[in-house]
């Protein structure tokens, strides 16, 4: 039978446990754990390539779709629309099949590599990147087609001229595909394995350290990937401030 020392030890204890993941936590930033700091390297790694690939395809894409005319383009627009919404784990299902060994692309090696993580959350970015990107444009260009048609200037350097002159508007896409891509688990894990060391990400390690009670680096990952999502949004809003303070 337990003592009420014993019981009032038994309350501490679980006082203090209760307390440990955030003061952990804390630790874990304050002494940059080699772990912790791998796992977040790898992170904005991925991220970053694959929003800068996604928006290599999709500004452009976006762009055309906004200036060109041709049948079926409503179709089209839809259809990219719709694909903003895509399920990342069948996308990750899809790139799977396609880089297993069984896979037209099994030849390459890439599954279970960064590689493959980045194809994956660059397929999920690019249709949010495109579709805000032709919005965007498509509003400056009903600002700007009497002017353009009248100085003459060709498609392509109608595309050129827009995409410059909303630059900053762009932005905005550009951060909501690197945010899209950041906070990927469902794809990356099918695609990447979550492997330590090698493939495992900020939120991929957040959802298998929590699920084995490793509460205090689930919590240091989550402070530092809002942190990071915070920190590039106010470098990007610093930066249009200063193009409207130069060119107003």
């Amino acid at each position: 039978m337990l003592s009420l020392l014993d019981l009032t030890d038994l309350e501490a204890g679980a006082t203090s446990y209760r307390a440990m993941p955030e003061t952990s936590a804390i630790d874990l930033l304050l002494s940059a754990d080699p772990a912790l700091m791998a796992i977040v390297r790898l992170s904005l790694t991925v991220s970053l390539i694959a929003a800068a690939c996604a928006a290599l395809v999709g500004v452009p894409f976006g762009a055309l779709l906004a200036l060109t005319r041709f049948p079926g383009r409503q179709a089209v627009i839809v259809v990219l629309n719709a694909l903003m919404g895509l399920p990342p784990v069948v996308v990750g299902l899809a790139i799977y099949l396609l880089l297993s060994r069984s896979g037209p692309l099994g030849s390459f090696g890439l599954l279970f590599t960064p590689q493959a993580m980045i194809v994956a959350q660059a397929v999920l970015v690019t249709p949010i990147i495109a579709a805000l990107a032709r919005q965007t444009i498509e509003d400056l260009w009903i600002e700007y087609r009497d002017e353009l048609a009248a100085m003459n200037v060709g498609p392509l350097r109608r595309v050129v001229t827009l995409i410059r002159d909303a630059r900053f508007s762009l932005v905005t896409a550009l951060l909501a595909g690197f945010g899209r891509a950041a906070a990927e688990v469902g794809a990356v894990m099918i695609v990447g394995g979550n492997i330590d060391g090698f493939t495992r990400t900020m939120t991929t390690a957040i959802a298998l350290e929590t699920s084995k009670g490793d509460l205090p680096l689930a919590i240091s990952l989550g402070l530092v990937l809002i942190a990071l999502v915070v920190i590039i949004n106010a470098v990007a809003w610093t930066l249009r401030r200063l193009d409207e303070q130069l060119t107003g």
